[in-house]
C-alpha cells in the first residue's frame, strides 16, 4: 500500500510540507471522491475491486545495488527511481536534517558534471521529476525518453559514485542556507510549527523519530564538511540503494546499462536499520499552542505499527470511514451536520518502524475546540464499539483500492509502478509486498477494523490545540529610555515578624510566630544534639535515627504513615546537621489536631523495626555512595578534614562512611533516640494560621505523655575548634576522571558575632555571594570556564571556615585556581571593592529582605537559626541599617578579616593526568595527592 506519510512529502519542500499537514488534508479529500451512487449500494451489487498485477525482475549487481526492472511499452519512456534507504531515523544525536540537507547537496553537481542537476535533466525532456527525504528514506525520479536512459543513468551513477569532489565549503554553506530558510519559510506557514510540537510530544528524544525531518538549526549550523562527507560515504553507497527502471525497456537492456554505469562504484560500508520501535505512548498528553491562523485546529494523535503490518493497513481504512467523503463519521457530523467545522481529516501516517494516526479538525471562527473534541471522541467511541457498517467498509475499500489502482497506471512519480516496487523492496525485502496489502483491503471485514481500532485507538493519545494568535499591538509612543533605568525609591522597611515564646509543662521551649497569609502551620522540632554528638565507630548514627522514625511508629507502619499524611494533607520530614536534629511537620490549618497527633506519635513512639531500618541504612548508604562520585561532595569532605583534622567531629562526614554506617543496628539507633530526644534538650519552632494561645493547650495535649528523664543529658562535643595550617598554603588533588574540575579552598575565620556579621555579608556579597560578583563575573561572564563559582562563610558553632568554589572546564584548572587567588589577594591589596559595588552589594540585601521572608519556611528558617546558632532575637531589627551603613573602606575591614592572606587549604578534583603538572608549576605551596577521603595517595 502507498505509504502515507510518504505521500504527504513532495518535492525538495517535503520536510516543511509534512510540517504543515496541509497536504494531509488534501489527500483525505482526494480519495474521499468515491461515487456515491456506489456507496450507496450493497458490495453485493458491486464487482470486486480488480486484481493488480505489476510483474517485475529483480537482480543484484556485485557491488550491492538492487535493480528492479517493470516493463511497460505503452510509451517510449522509462522512470528511473532511486531509493537510498536512509532518511532522518538514521541521524545521531546533534546531527539532525542531515539526510534532508544531502538531498540538496545531491542536486547540485558531481564530479564529472559540476552542475545544477536539473540543468542536466532539462535538456533530456525529464518529465515527473523530483527528490524528496522522510523519516526512513531518500529518492530521486525523473521519466526520460528512452532516448535518453544512458544521459540520465550517468547522471544518476555520478552523483551516487562521484559527488565528494563537488562538495566544496561554499557549496555546503549555500545549501545550508536553502534549507534553513525552508525551515523558516515552512514555520512561517500557518499550523507551520504544528510537527515540531507532534514529534516532541509522541516521541522520546533518543527515538529515531524523535526529531524533525528538517532538523535543527543549531544542528545544521554545526554541520561541517568532513562530518557532512562522512554521512555520504556511510549512507549513500549502492548495497544501501534500489534503482526501479519501469518502462520501455527489457531486463536485459537494464541489466546492461546498470552495470556499466554503477558497476564499478564501490558498495559502501554495511548499514544498521531499526526495524520495528513502535513509541507507544499511555494516557492523555494535551499542548496548547497559539499561531497566527486564522481557524482553530485540533490534532489528536496515536502512535501505531509500522507500515505493511495489517493493523497499519486496517488503520488506514478506519481512518477513511472517519473522514472520507460527506458520509464520512466525522465529516458528515461536524462540517455537514453541526457546521461547526470546515475540514476534516483523518489518515495513518505510515513510516517504516512505526505510524501515526492523526484526526485533525478544522474549527469555524469563533467555534469551540473542546466541543469539537469531545464529538471527536463520541463519534470514535462509537465507531470502535459498533465497528463500521458494511457500507462504510465498502465506501473505505473501493476509496482506497481505486486510488492505488489509478497510481498504478503511471510508470513514475508518487504512486506509480516504479515508486511502489521501490517501497515494496526498501522497507520490506520484497518488490511485491504491496499485494499482500492489497489483498487486506479487498478481504477487509468490519470485525478487522474494528478489533485494531480498540487495540491501538483507546489509550495513550496526544491532542494539541492550534488557536488564532490575537492581533495584538504595541502602542505608538513610550516611555522615553534615553535617561537610562530609573532611580527605585526607598525600600520599605523589611520588618522580621513578632516572636512568641512559651514553655510547656515538660520543659520544652516554643517560639511561635503567627502569619495568617494561608491556612497552614509549620511545626521543626530542633534537637540540640547533631553528628557531632556520634562517637568515630557510629558516625553517620544522627542522621539515620530520625530518618528510621519517620519509618514506622508503635501503632503505624511507614505505608500506613504515608497514607495518613496523605489524608491530612501534611507533609512531614526529619533530619541531622553537625550540631542539631530536627522533625518537621507542615499541617493544614483546619487538621491542626489529627496532624499534631501523628507529627507526636513519630517523636515520642518510633518502632524502630528490624525492617524499617534496614530500608533506612540502605538509602543512607545509596547516598554516601553517590557522595563518594560526586566531585563537589569529595571537595567539601576533604576540606573538612583538613581544616578541622581527622580526629574532630567536625571534620568528617555527618552522614559516616559506608564502614561505620553498615556496623550500626536498630538499637543503636533506639539509644540515640532515648538519650537525646527529650523536651529539655529540644525547642518547638512554629508559624502559622494559629495563635499561641489555641497552639498552647494543643501541644500540652499532644506531648503529655512527653517527659525529660532523670539521668543527665550526656556530654556534647564543644564549639568547633578549627587548627589553622601554619606556613605556606596546601593544595590537595583528589583524581577524578571528568570535563571538569571542583576547586574548593577554604580558611579558618573567627566564630559568628552579631556585631560584624552584617558586615561581612556586604563584603561577601559583592566578592563572592551573588551573580554578580567579583569571582564569578571572572570566571563565568568574562573567561567562559565555569557554570558559577563563588564563596562565603556559614553560621556556625565556633571557628569556621570561610570558602571559595567553582567547578571548572578541565583544561584551564590551573588557570582557574590563579584568577580565584588572585581576586583574593587583589581584595585586600591592590584592587579593593569599590563604593560602587558596595552599594550595589547593599540595595540586593536591603531591598530583598521582605522577599527573603515570604514564605513560613523562610521565617522558620530564621528561626532555626536563632535555635541552633545563637543568632539573636533582635538581629534584624537594625540589620537594614547596619548594611546601609556600609561603605567601601568597612568593606576592605571586613575582607581583611575574613579572607585575609587568602586560603590555607585548596582542594582540587580532577583529572590528575591533566591537571597536575600545571598546578605545581603555579608554585603555590605544597602540593599533594589524597584519596576520596583526604588521605595521601602514594
Amino acid at each position: 500500500m502507498r505509504n502515507a506519510r510518504f505521500a504527504l512529502l513532495g518535492g525538495v519542500a517535503s520536510a516543511v510540507l509534512l510540517a504543515t499537514a496541509a497536504p494531509a488534508l488534501a489527500q483525505a479529500v482526494d480519495v474521499a471522491a468515491a461515487p456515491a451512487a456506489a456507496a450507496a449500494q450493497s458490495r453485493e451489487q458491486l464487482a470486486p475491486l480488480p486484481d493488480v498485477d505489476i510483474p517485475f525482475t529483480k537482480f543484484t549487481l556485485n557491488n550491492g545495488l538492487t535493480v528492479i526492472v517493470h516493463e511497460d511499452h505503452k510509451a517510449p519512456i522509462v522512470a528511473v527511481n532511486i531509493w537510498y534507504h536512509v532518511g532522518s531515523k538514521n541521524e545521531p544525536q546533534g546531527r539532525s536534517g542531515f539526510a534532508h540537507l544531502f538531498e540538496h547537496l545531491m542536486f547540485n553537481g558531481s564530479e564529472n558534471y559540476n552542475t545544477d542537476f536539473f540543468k542536466g535533466t532539462e535538456l533530456l525532456g525529464a518529465t515527473d521529476q523530483n527528490g524528496t527525504t522522510n523519516t526512513d528514506r531518500t529518492n530521486y525520479f525523473q521519466n526520460v525518453p528512452t532516448s535518453a536512459l544512458d544521459s540520465i543513468l550517468w547522471l544518476e551513477s555520478d552523483r551516487m559514485g562521484h559527488l565528494l569532489g563537488a562538495i566544496d565549503q561554499a557549496r555546503l554553506d549555500e545549501q545550508r542556507g536553502v534549507v534553513q530558510n525552508e525551515k523558516r519559510q515552512g514555520e512561517n506557514q500557518p499550523y507551520g510549527r504544528v510537527w515540531n510540537a507532534i514529534t516532541a510530544a509522541t516521541y522520546p528524544d533518543d527515538h529515531p523519530y524523535g526529531h524533525t525531518v528538517i532538523g535543527s538549526m543549531d544542528d545544521l549550523n554545526a554541520a561541517d564538511l568532513p562530518t557532512v562527507q562522512q554521512w555520504f560515504r556511510d549512507y549513500y553507497g549502492p548495497a544501501n540503494a534500489t534503482i526501479v527502471l519501469a518502462g520501455d525497456i527489457t531486463p536485459e537492456q537494464a541489466r546492461e546499462k546498470v552495470e556499466r554505469y554503477f558497476g564499478d562504484i564501490p558498495p559502501g560500508p554495511p548499514v544498521t536499520q531499526p526495524v520495528q520501535m513502535i513509541a507507544r505512548m499511555t494516557g492523555e498528553q494535551r499542548e496548547l499552542m497559539y499561531d497566527r491562523v486564522g481557524q482553530p485546529r485540533l490534532y489528536k494523535v496515536w502512535n501505531t505499527p509500522p507500515a505493511g503490518s495489517a493493523e497499519s493497513d486496517y488503520l488506514g481504512m478506519l481512518a477513511q470511514v472517519l473522514s472520507s467523503g460527506r458520509n464520512s463519521r466525522l465529516y458528515k457530523r461536524l462540517v455537514f451536520d453541526d457546521q461547526i467545522a470546515t475540514q476534516v481529516a483523518a489518515f495513518n501516517s505510515e513510516s517504516e518502524i512505526g505510524s501515526q494516526f492523526l484526526v485533525m479538525v478544522t474549527a469555524k471562527p469563533g467555534q469551540d475546540l473542546e466541543r469539537i473534541e469531545a464529538i471527536v471522541d463520541e463519534e470514535m467511541a462509537r465507531l470502535l464499539r459498533d465497528g463500521p457498517t458494511a457500507i462504510e467498509l465498502e465506501r473505505a475499500r473501493t476509496s482506497v483500492g481505486a486510488g492505488f489502482v489509478r497510481g498504478t497506471e503511471r510508470i513514475g512519480g508518487f504512486g506509480g509502478k516504479s515508486d511502489i516496487l521501490a517501497e515494496s523492496q526498501v522497507f520490506h525485502g520484497d518488490p511485491a509486498a504491496w499485494r499482500e496489502s492489497y489483498q487486506r483491503l479487498v478481504a477487509a471485514r468490519p470485525a478487522d477494523l474494528t478489533q485494531v481500532g480498540r487495540e491501538w485507538l483507546t489509550d495513550g493519545s496526544y491532542s494539541l490545540e492550534v488557536l488564532p494568535f490575537p492581533d495584538y499591538a504595541a502602542q505608538a509612543t513610550g516611555v522615553d529610555r534615553s535617561a537610562g533605568v530609573p532611580t527605585p525609591g526607598d525600600a520599605p522597611q523589611a520588618v522580621f515578624p513578632t516572636i512568641e515564646r512559651a514553655q510547656l509543662s515538660n520543659g520544652l521551649k516554643v517560639m511561635f510566630v503567627r502569619r495568617e497569609s494561608v491556612p497552614t502551620v509549620s511545626m521543626n522540632l530542633i534537637l540540640d544534639a547533631g553528628a557531632v554528638v556520634d562517637p568515630d565507630a557510629k558516625a553517620g548514627l544522627a542522621q539515620l535515627t530520625p530518618q528510621v522514625m519517620t519509618n514506622g511508629t508503635d501503632d503505624l507502619d511507614a505505608l500506613e504513615i504515608s497514607d495518613r499524611l496523605q489524608l491530612l494533607g501534611a507533609t512531614l520530614g526529619a533530619g541531622s546537621g553537625s550540631n542539631s536534629t530536627n522533625v518537621s511537620m507542615t499541617a493544614l490549618s483546619s487538621r491542626l489536631d489529627p496532624s499534631l497527633d501523628l507529627y507526636a506519635d513519630v517523636i515520642l513512639n518510633p518502632a524502630f523495626r528490624a525492617e524499617d531500618f534496614e530500608r533506612a541504612r540502605t538509602q543512607q548508604i545509596s547516598g554516601i555512595q553517590q557522595a563518594d562520585r560526586n566531585p563537589g561532595a569529595i571537595a567539601r569532605r576533604v576540606l573538612n578534614r583538613e581544616m578541622y583534622g581527622p580526629s574532630s567531629p567536625y571534620g568528617r562526614p555527618a552522614s559516616g562512611t559506608e564502614e561505620t554506617v553498615r556496623t550500626l543496628t536498630p538499637a543503636d539507633a533506639e539509644a540515640w533516640h532515648d538519650a537525646w530526644f527529650r523536651p529539655d534538650n529540644a525547642t518547638l519552632v512554629v508559624v502559622g494560621d494559629t495563635t499561641l494561645a489555641e497552639l498552647t493547650p494543643k501541644l500540652e495535649r499532644a506531648f503529655a505523655d512527653w517527659r525529660a528523664p532523670s539521668t543527665a543529658m550526656p556530654a556534647k562535643p564543644g564549639p568547633a575548634d578549627a587548627p589553622d595550617a601554619a606556613g605556606q598554603p596546601r593544595i590537595l588533588i583528589v583524581d577524578r576522571a571528568g570535563p571538569q574540575s571542583v576547586i574548593l579552598a577554604g580558611r579558618v575565620v573567627p566564630a559568628f558575632d552579631p556585631t560584624t556579621e552584617a558586615a561581612i555579608d556586604t563584603m561577601n556579597t559583592a566578592l563572592g555571594g551573588a551573580f554578580t560578583s567579583r569571582i564569578n563575573m571572572n570566571l563565568r561572564e568574562d573567561k567562559g570556564w565555569s557554570y558559577g563559582a563563588g564563596g562565603g562563610v556559614p553560621y556556625g558553632r565556633g571557628e569556621r571556615i570561610y570558602s571559595v568554589s567553582a567547578g571548572v572546564q578541565s583544561d584551564k584548572t590551573a588557570e582557574s585556581l590563579a584568577e580565584l587567588r588572585r581576586e583574593l589577594t587583589e581584595v585586600v591589596g591592590s584592587r579593593p571593592l569599590t563604593d560602587v559595588e558596595i552599594q550595589a552589594a547593599r540595595a540586593n540585601m536591603v531591598q530583598g529582605m521582605a522577599g527573603n521572608w515570604e514564605t513560613n519556611a523562610s521565617i522558620a528558617g530564621e528561626l532555626q537559626n536563632m535555635v541552633v546558632w545563637g543568632v539573636p532575637e533582635n538581629y534584624y531589627d537594625t540589620y537594614a541599617q547596619r548594611v546601609s551603613a556600609m561603605d567601601a573602606a568597612r568593606a576592605t575591614e571586613a575582607a581583611r578579616g575574613i579572607v585575609g592572606t587568602g586560603p590555607t587549604t585548596w582542594v582540587v578534583v580532577g583529572d590528575r593526568s591533566t591537571i597536575e603538572p600545571k598546578i605545581r608549576a603555579l608554585g603555590y605551596g605544597d602540593v599533594q595527592v589524597v584519596d576520596t577521603h583526604g588521605r595521601p595517595v602514594q
